[in-house]
């Protein structure tokens, strides 16, 4: 059965898993949550088409091939499923339905019951001849495809003989001419594909599409019986049991030689104890349906037990009225036909994967132990460990697992928490950046407009120093002038490193030595403690040693101003593979929140008026950002919330290699 005829429109499928759930042999792949249809595997039992609510799997038609061969010239002759009655239940007489498939075009109208007679009739002769000899029904071609599929160690108990509907193909031949083109009509989709001697099959459901459109009504036609040969008992094969009251009607084996085993699971069991040797001396009669008149193709859902009634009803009425002589005439005629069978293998079983490999998947989904094997069956396999053995064969994925599947929607919420903390706080710094950008543009110009008249003011100040004397009051007022104008000019060069104008002149610097050299050019006072811990391994960093010592100075000296009393100053040096952090903690009093993100501004300071210019922290941040690099502040200045102090984390990059 290698045509294609249960397919999945990916745009309608909502990944529900029902259709793996449903299927019996899994030819279920899901690729990116879509579930595609695996042909090879498939065995057309019609389950996924009947359990998608959402219209995604849908088997193929034939409804524009029947409408050519009924325009065409050629004899067409329709071959009808016993289920007819179960299907057109509505209709109060069978022999109007055959006055539409007439008005529609066929050339004859057989019932395939007959067909179901004769293989009833060679099933009972089997049977009679085989001895202990146990054998499996071969008449839904579901059924055959599963064993070909999955069971082909057991293919020889298949009955070696065809299903009716060949059967009454083969009767038709023989009796219309070989030319004859044949449209069989009934509940299955797997008929579409079962021989060749059958030129198209219409289900039910295509069958009620084709008389719509035409709009041919049962009132309006005119009412005519089966063209020959008629059926008998056959015509009750649909229903359970179908199989082995015909057989039983035409012979002479009783209801307990022949077990019946209906629906998915079912038949699946009956197997696999037949496979074990657990049914000696029975023979199994199977169908892929719970009842032919549940099939896929059938328009109408459940109702099992009335359609059941309807076609004992419509049996009752045939035997009632069926010419049973001409019936065992032509019983002997066409039993003479070849209707023996042979059966292929087509083995689609994979092979078994490793505990090794089933493990790894099951720990991948967070399934360590017994205990987090949840089976739910939300995946649509039955249990936990299936579900990886179809991850190892391709055809599911970990995210079909949903306790897997919320975990990691937890897991990702979490994630998204932490990221967005980390934007607000990026958005902050963006925020800080831009003001200090817009400062330090400010602070360029007037650095700039300040140096051409400083340098003019401290040059000719130095040059009337010279002038005067000694011990003139004058040369103390010019004096006064000159350290002035310097300090002016000091604060202009804090401008222009603060707005990043300055030149940065890098080299080779081993960051332990420098923060100890600049540690060596304060002086500390002895109550403050100073704490260097060396985490680095590798400490060369690309730098300007004397913009990056006036760094470090100005953090330090802000530390010892800060702490009251005794207290310590802490140096952290550490580095990963790209960059240098360098970290410089104070146990002082901290800045209050409010002040923390104005503290790298020029000319904001904390401190008392005539303690400092407001220019330490801005020259620090200019010169780290001049190296690419960062400068960041933490601080607690109220004790109710542990100890005070403030953190300055300053982040450079290593020296490349």
């Amino acid at each position: 059965m290698q045509t294609k005829l249960v397919y999945t429109i990916q745009d309608h499928c909502r990944v529900c898993y029902t259709c793996v759930r449903e299927c019996p042999v899994k030819a279920i792949r899901i690729i990116n949550g879509q579930a595609m249809v695996i042909n090879e595997r498939c065995i057309a039992c019609g389950n996924c088409t009947n359990v998608c609510s959402q219209g995604a799997k849908i088997f193929v038609k034939n409804i524009d091939n029947v409408k050519a061969l009924l325009s065409s010239r050629q004899k067409t002759i329709a071959l009808i499923a016993p289920s007819f009655a179960a299907e057109f239940s509505e209709i109060s007489d069978y022999r109007q339905l055959i006055g539409m498939l007439r008005k529609m075009g066929f050339d004859k109208i057989c019932e395939v019951a007959f067909g179901a007679d004769l293989i009833a009739a060679k099933y009972n002769e089997l049977f009679a001849n085989n001895g202990t000899k146990s054998y499996i029904s071969s008449d839904c071609p579901s059924i055959v495809a599963f064993i070909t599929k999955y069971h082909p160690e057991i293919i020889d108990s298949l009955v070696p003989i065809v299903s009716p509907m060949v059967a009454m193909a083969k009767v038709v031949k023989a009796l219309y001419g070989k030319q004859s083109k044949l449209v069989f009509i009934g509940p299955c989709i797997s008929k579409k594909a079962e021989s060749e001697i059958i030129d198209e099959a219409l289900t039910f459901i295509e069958l009620r599409e084709m008389l719509s459109f035409e709009k041919i009504s049962p009132v309006e036609v005119e009412m005519t019986d089966f063209d020959p040969p008629l059926g008998a008992m056959g015509a009750i094969f649909p229903i359970s049991r179908g199989l082995n009251k015909t057989i039983n009607t035409i012979g002479d084996n009783t209801d307990e030689d022949l077990l019946v085993a209906e629906g998915k699971n079912n038949f699946q069991d009956a197997i696999k104890e037949f496979r074990d040797g657990l049914l000696e001396n029975n023979h199994l009669e199977l169908l892929c349906c719970e009842g032919c008149t549940l099939g896929p193709g059938m328009s109408v859902k459940g109702l099992q037990f009335s359609k059941q009634s309807a076609i004992v009803k419509y049996v009752r009425n045939k035997m009632s009225n069926l010419n049973l002589d001409l019936w065992k005439q032509n019983m002997n005629k066409f039993i003479k036909l070849d209707l023996s069978n042979s059966f292929i293998s087509s083995d689609q079983r994979l092979d078994n994967p490793s505990e090794r490999e089933v493990n790894e998947v099951l720990r991948m989904m967070g399934k360590i132990s017994e205990k987090d094997h949840l089976n739910c069956g939300a995946c649509g396999y039955e249990s936990c460990r299936n579900h990886a053995i179809a991850i190892i064969e391709e055809l599911a994925e970990t995210e079909m697992c949903l306790p897997y599947t919320i975990d990691k929607l937890h897991n990702s919420v979490n994630q998204l928490a932490v990221s967005n903390e980390r934007l607000v706080t990026m958005q902050q710094a963006l925020k800080q950046s831009e003001k200090l950008a817009h400062m330090g543009q400010l602070s360029a110009g007037i650095a700039h407009e300040l140096n051409n008249p400083l340098g003019v003011v401290i040059m000719y100040s130095n040059i009337l120093l010279e002038e005067c004397l000694p011990d003139s009051q004058m040369r103390k007022d010019l004096q006064l002038i000159v350290e002035q104008a310097a300090r002016c000019k000091t604060i202009v060069s804090g401008l222009l490193n603060f707005a990043r104008k300055s030149q940065v002149n890098h080299a080779s610097v081993n960051l332990f030595e420098l923060v100890t050299t600049s540690l060596n050019s304060l002086i500390i006072p002895h109550k403050i403690k100073i704490e260097i811990n060396d985490q680095m391994t590798n400490h060369q960093v690309d730098l300007d040693h004397e913009q990056m010592i006036l760094v470090i100075t100005n953090l330090t000296k802000n530390a010892v101003e800060a702490i009251h009393g005794n207290g310590s100053i802490s140096f952290v040096l550490s580095n990963s593979e790209h960059e240098a952090f360098l970290e410089i903690s104070d146990t002082g009093f901290g800045i209050r929140e409010d002040d923390l993100d104005k503290v790298f501004e020029p000319f904001y300071t904390t401190k008392g008026i005539g303690k400092g210019t407001g220019l330490g922290l801005a020259t620090a941040y200019g010169v780290v950002k001049m190296h690419k690099g960062k400068i960041d502040v933490k601080s607690n200045a109220d004790k109710s919330k542990g100890q005070t102090g403030t953190r300055f984390l300053i982040t450079l990059p290593l020296q490349k290699s």
